[in-house]
């Protein structure tokens, strides 16, 4: 299913790394930087949300929340937050359900190899539930600024 910007943003539910249900429905009303990434402690993706971590007290002043998605379980989130002191829930989505919603749980290839995984995408969600802005097949480096120059934009 692919989802466009200016569309309602696909609803879901998902255990956080805190152990609670974590709705989309629960941030109505705020604006939520999610981001999909492929696993926790990874480079590519400890890269990633630790420029998030670095950049966290200016999200918050753009009224972001922040909430990071991968097929990992809550056990694996919980680790990968306490290892890096990341300051936002982590999402399990270890069915890729959610991934698949959104359109991000794609095949991929590595040394010739295919198989199925996360592209790594952020979809800023406006206060009334709609995809403001897709960042698909991201590159990590200065992404955090890209998101947050995004968020002033709106």
């Amino acid at each position: 299913m692919a989802v466009a910007e200016g569309a309602a943003a696909p609803a879901f539910t998902l255990e956080s790394s805190a152990g609670k249900k974590v709705s989309l429905k629960d941030f109505k009303g705020k604006r939520v930087v999610l981001y999909f990434y492929p696993k926790d402690d990874t480079p590519g993706c400890t890269k990633e949300a630790c420029n998030f971590r670095d950049a966290i007290a200016d999200l918050k002043k753009a009224g972001a929340v922040v909430l990071g998605v991968s097929p990992d379980d809550v056990a694996s989130h919980q680790k990968f937050i306490g290892k890096f002191k990341l300051p936002f829930e982590l999402l399990a989505d270890t069915d890729h359900a959610v991934a698949e919603k959104y359109g991000v749980w794609k095949e991929k290839s590595m040394y010739g190899k295919k198989y199925m995984g996360i592209e790594r995408t952020t979809f800023l969600i406006d206060e009334s539930g709609k995809l403001a802005r897709i960042f698909p097949k991201v590159k990590v480096d200065a992404h955090s600024e890209e998101v947050l120059g995004a968020l002033k934009a709106m």
